[in-house]
């Protein structure tokens, strides 16, 4: 590890976003809508991020260990109000995966985020939300064969293993499926254009 305070420091923003999301869950707020201290806390993390990232690069396994790779993955993840900024780690995640230091996981979980977001398929089926029938489900995707596939490549499970573990996660943490899920999609639908997450394109080499 070469960046050991900026590694200490991307952790940080993982647990700020993890101890503020069990609040949340705990309060019963999660899951009708995008919370805006979710989102306050969410764009704060990712402007932190990027400047670490204008500073050292994309924070690799080999420049700031696993923990802290992980964790601005997820930073990224959770970063869907900036398109540009998710756009840009993509491209960096690609970057540095044959060369194995970051997981190819992240980059196909990235993919799927931008996906979702542009009303595009799932390469791999790792985005999850509720359903018309108030079942946490895999949002779209075109074959669960090429899928799975995909998954299995990664050392991923299959998508139906995976569906019966989200849905238990949801139960666990006693989330609750939206009341109008046709409003619910609206608001979304009306989010994704104010945040510009519908005008992301990818062009992604891999398939």
């Amino acid at each position: 590890m070469i960046f050991k305070e900026i590694s200490d420091k991307i952790i940080t923003l993982k647990n700020t976003d993890f101890t503020l999301r069990k609040k949340l869950t705990d309060s019963g707020e999660l899951g009708e809508s995008y919370h805006q201290e979710m989102e306050k806390l969410h764009l704060k993390n990712a402007a932190t991020l990027d400047a670490i990232i204008n500073k050292i690069g994309y924070p690799t396994i080999p420049k700031v260990g696993i923990e802290a790779s992980t964790a601005a993955w997820l930073v990224i993840q959770h970063s869907i109000g900036l398109p540009n900024f998710m756009k840009k780690c993509l491209r960096l995640i690609e970057n540095e995966v044959d060369s194995k230091s970051v997981p190819p996981q992240h980059l196909a979980f990235l993919i799927d985020r931008i996906a979702v977001f542009e009303g595009k398929p799932q390469l791999y089926g790792t985005q999850f939300d509720w359903d018309k029938n108030g079942q946490m489900s895999p949002q779209y995707f075109e074959s669960a064969t090429k899928v799975n596939n995909r998954r299995k490549a990664l050392g991923l499970s299959t998508i139906e293993a995976q569906t019966t573990l989200m849905r238990l996660q949801v139960s666990q943490e006693k989330q609750k499926a939206p009341k109008d899920f046709l409003e619910r999609k609206k608001r979304i639908y009306a989010w994704k254009k104010k945040s510009g997450m519908a005008k992301i394109v990818i062009h992604s080499n891999r398939n």
